[in-house]
């Protein structure tokens, strides 16, 4: 009902400031008959009146104006496909053939001790986050020891089960199509998130991926990881580090954002002249317990939502 709600109010908004702002004003009063995307029981609004006003305030600013700031794992990419998860970066690896079944059994058990902290809606980020470091430094140097090698990962990803959200392609053409800068922020591994995209045909030259890369040697054997280690709750110190990429697009100060955790919420902190920030979530898991906390930090919380139809949809009436 909030979703509904929010789009009647659209129906009233945007009076016309200069003749050159009609055609956009006439698409807010027109998004409540236009985005039924906003009817489906799987959108949540707290407060439909903001919703409201940044999202014509994204038409206003057009594409000149825009850019995607979005984290990748469950995010752009599945949490579950009929029933069953759907695999992270990281599982991609730790269920393949190139790992040792004893190193699948020890990332296993890190991940049954870890991912219940992350999601644990009884933790603040702040207690979480020391664990995050301890799971990812244990995981990575599994890896390392495992020796992985680097022309393998095209075929460990083409075997997987990982899969992009429906609408994907839509998502990604769509804004390669008018140049939108796309940034992937991902506490994943930057070579497989890479590689996945490429093989689904949406790598294109707007997207620029921060991640956790690997490290070769010259016979491309994995030694170690590249820069400071990105998690899931160190997102904020990451775009931060990433001002210059962002200061290159000045211009670009509407933003939408998507994530998957209390941490995506920091991605966009390295952007210094925001004028409108959508924060669209998708809660996954543990709904009943994080619902509320997720609808007071996004703008719009997707539940158990395998699509893009929402992100689409608000594009379709900004490009």
């Amino acid at each position: 009902m909030q979703a509904l709600h929010l789009w009647t109010l659209l129906a009233t908004y945007a009076v016309a400031v200069g003749q050159n702002q009609g055609q956009k004003n006439q698409e807010c009063r027109k998004l409540n008959a236009q985005m039924p995307e906003f009817q489906k029981k799987t959108v949540h609004i707290k407060d439909p009146g903001r919703v409201e006003e940044i999202i014509c305030g994204l038409i206003k600013g057009g594409a000149a104006k825009l850019q995607i700031i979005t984290d990748f794992d469950m995010t752009l990419s599945r949490f579950s496909y009929n029933g069953k998860r759907c695999p992270t970066c990281h599982n991609i690896i730790d269920n393949s053939k190139i790992i040792t079944d004893e190193c699948r059994k020890k990332l296993l058990q890190l991940k049954e001790t870890y991912y219940a902290i992350e999601i644990d809606p009884a933790l603040t980020i702040e207690e979480k986050y020391p664990y995050m470091v301890e799971w990812y430094h244990k995981s990575h140097a599994l890896l390392i020891e495992q020796g992985l090698q680097k022309d393998k990962f095209a075929e460990i990803v083409r075997e997987s089960d990982v899969m992009l959200k429906e609408g994907y392609e839509n998502f990604f053409d769509k804004l390669s199509e008018h140049n939108i800068p796309v940034f992937i922020f991902s506490a994943g591994i930057g070579d497989i998130l890479e590689e996945v995209i490429h093989q689904a045909g949406v790598y294109h030259s707007n997207v620029k991926v921060v991640s956790n890369f690997m490290d070769f040697d010259e016979n491309g054997i994995l030694k170690g990881f590249k820069g400071e280690l990105i998690h899931v709750y160190n997102k904020h110190d990451g775009a931060l580090k990433n001002t210059e990429y962002f200061k290159q697009l000045k211009d670009n100060s509407n933003i939408i954002l998507l994530g998957d955790s209390q941490g995506d919420l920091s991605m966009a902190d390295g952007v210094a002249n925001v004028e409108h920030i959508l924060k669209i979530g998708y809660l996954n898991d543990k709904v009943d317990e994080l619902l509320e906390k997720y609808m007071d930090s996004y703008d719009i919380v997707l539940v158990k939502d395998e699509s893009l139809d929402v992100a689409n949809s608000i594009l379709q009436k900004i490009l």
